[in-house]
């Protein structure tokens, strides 16, 4: 089986790493996998050292005539079975050069929302008539784009991205560095200042906390220098134990020397890394109902579960740990048991196989 896979590695090594590894344990399987991507990645070496062959391009636009001819050059001479993008600049220019060729397509889908069947531009992409097979990375995220999807929804398939928990030996920091005391309880929270993350009603729940308590709220991102932020903190009661970090590249380290992590999406997650990396290092995790974050988690075993937008559960869920901390512990370790049981980039290899499989012999 050969398979041409289109994405950008340009992020950070720990970012790019479960899709990346996950390619890399599918060649173990004895899939032939060739990756058209930028020349500057980090991962190239690891790439090319576990014998996947780098072809230095990547699209900048949804239609570029060049990278087409490209794409279509590699797939004629190469003879794939199949061609899998990552997003929607690949996927775009993917579905155009494969037209004609006998090769399945494949595109993968992160997230819920933002596509309809009644806006023509979706059909640049994943609603694409070429398309075979669209790759969801949660349940959520397949069964939402599965009423937009014409004729079999069959095509539309999950394959989570796994991890593995050898990637998360670091170092818990040293919260002193963020002003926090010793003995503190920390909530750590990891989210760029977006309308969907919901930094406002976690906000909003520090109302709802014991005015004087040992909790304290540790914000790790970019954009909480933002007013509107400035000014939810200052008017929080409890705006004395709320940390702000700013952007980190050691977000994970952060947050494992947390004792819970919150994650107040109101819509649209995939399946939330954040909060991966929390169960990685055994912290407690709180998230809402949204997307495929539900999905991580056992609700009250290895993570509480709480409904987008209610701050009123979120500061029950922060009391509820805070107040047992023998159980905030075991909850914490079940969360990184389930990720390595539940969400191995081992299971994810042989899933994406799978549907590998189904999708160039047609049986799905």
């Amino acid at each position: 089986m050969k398979l041409l896979v289109i994405s950008s590695y340009l992020d950070t090594w720990n970012s790019v790493r479960p899709e990346a590894e996950m390619l890399i344990e599918l060649s173990k399987l004895g899939v032939h996998v060739e990756l058209i991507t930028q020349p500057d990645v980090e991962y190239r070496t690891r790439f090319e050292e576990s014998g996947i062959r780098l072809h230095p391009c990547h699209p900048n636009k949804k239609f570029e005539p060049p990278v087409i001819r490209q794409i279509r050059s590699l797939l004629k001479s190469g003879e794939f079975d199949a061609v899998y993008s990552f997003n929607n600049k690949a996927i775009a220019n993917a579905n155009i050069a494969a037209i004609g060729l006998p090769v399945k397509v494949l595109t993968y889908r992160g997230q819920t929302g933002n596509i309809n069947r009644w806006d023509p531009s979706c059909y640049l992409t994943h609603l694409n008539p070429r398309v075979d097979r669209i790759v969801c990375v949660s349940k959520a995220t397949r069964d939402d784009l599965q009423t937009q999807v014409w004729g079999n929804k069959q095509k539309v398939c999950t394959v989570y991205k796994g991890h593995d928990l050898a990637w998360y030996q670091d170092t818990p920091v040293n919260l002193a560095e963020f002003d926090i005391p010793p003995g503190a309880f920390v909530v750590g929270s990891v989210a760029n200042v977006r309308p969907r993350k919901g930094l406002p009603v976690l906000l909003k729940a520090t109302h709802l906390l014991p005015a004087k308590s040992n909790i304290h709220l540790l914000l790790v991102g970019k954009g909480m220098d933002s007013a509107e932020i400035q000014g939810l903190i200052q008017s929080s009661p409890m705006a004395d134990r709320i940390h702000i970090t700013g952007f980190r590249r050691d977000a994970p380290a952060i947050i494992a020397a947390c004792d819970a992590s919150v994650l107040a999406s109101t819509k649209r997650e995939g399946l939330p890394k954040t909060v991966i990396e929390s169960m990685a290092y055994g912290v407690t995790p709180i998230v809402s109902d949204t997307g495929g974050s539900a999905e991580l988690i056992e609700d009250g075993v290895s993570g509480i579960r709480v409904t987008p937008g209610s701050a009123e559960e979120i500061a029950a869920a922060i009391l509820k740990l805070h107040g047992s901390p023998s159980d905030c512990r075991t909850m914490g370790l079940r969360a990184k048991e389930r990720i390595n049981s539940n969400f191995h980039v081992r299971q994810s290899a042989s899933e994406l196989f799978r549907v590998l499989q189904e999708t160039i012999n047609g049986e799905f």
